[in-house]
């Protein structure tokens, strides 16, 4: 690992974000160097990846995410996604993606309208994906969340269409928020951009009770490393 670049990976930092430097340090354990970028730029600096973080963005007023993707930085973000950058939402950054237009389907407040925090088991669903490629098919991941609207909706249609592309990547084995299908994380038709309600920062060493998060980071970080070397 010493020998390989450390990709820069953007984490961006809105007003309300609370997980930024847990994903800042996560990246650095698992080999990359992590650029914490303010809301309020409009531009992204040169890195390979960008990470918005788990928190309540602005406050979650309206709704959570609602607000976030009118951010300066998000247009940075979808130009990013557009060229084929790698995205990763967490927790409150999936729901801004999804508020943004980013990937589909939205996020709902829990079935149990309480708040859930808890480690939970989860289920691989497909591992050609820059987020997943170290796992394996149905492997299962502990991984905690902590969230009050992570109730993931799609109708008939769009569920047909995530099903038949592949691109829900995560399940719950016991779902926490009432999520339709079970259904914990979703990438976009193109595979670069992810949103996840589970907190893979919070999970990547066992001293915490699960190292799983490391597989999806690390994914990330040796995709985005990939990229490095490509275009050097």
């Amino acid at each position: 690992m010493t020998d390989q670049p450390r990709p820069k990976i953007a984490v961006l930092v809105f007003p309300g974000s609370n997980d930024d430097r847990d994903a800042a340090l996560a990246l650095d354990r698992l080999g990359a160097e992590a650029v914490l970028v303010w809301h309020a730029e409009s531009e992204l600096p040169d890195v390979a990846g960008v990470i918005l973080p788990g928190g309540f963005s602005y406050g979650d007023y309206l709704r959570c995410g609602a607000i976030a993707r009118f951010a300066p930085v998000m247009a940075a973000v979808r130009d990013f996604a557009a060229d084929g950058g790698l995205v990763l939402g967490i927790c409150n950054g999936f729901q801004v993606l999804c508020e943004a237009g980013l990937l589909p389907g939205a996020l709902r407040p829990n079935a149990s309208l309480s708040f859930v925090c808890r480690d939970v088991e989860l289920r691989v669903e497909n591992v050609e994906t820059p987020f997943t490629q170290t796992t394996e098919p149905g492997q299962r991941l502990t991984i905690p969340v902590k969230h009050g609207e992570g109730c993931y909706f799609a109708d008939d249609d769009l569920l047909a269409e995530l099903e038949a592309n592949g691109q829900v990547l995560l399940r719950y084995h016991e779902n926490p928020n009432g999520s339709v299908d079970d259904i914990a994380g979703v990438c976009n038709a193109e595979r670069n951009v992810f949103g996840l309600m589970p907190h893979p920062e919070h999970a990547v060493e066992a001293l915490l009770g699960s190292s799983d998060g490391a597989l999806l980071l690390g994914s990330l970080v040796d995709a985005a490393r990939e990229r490095v070397l490509t275009a050097a």
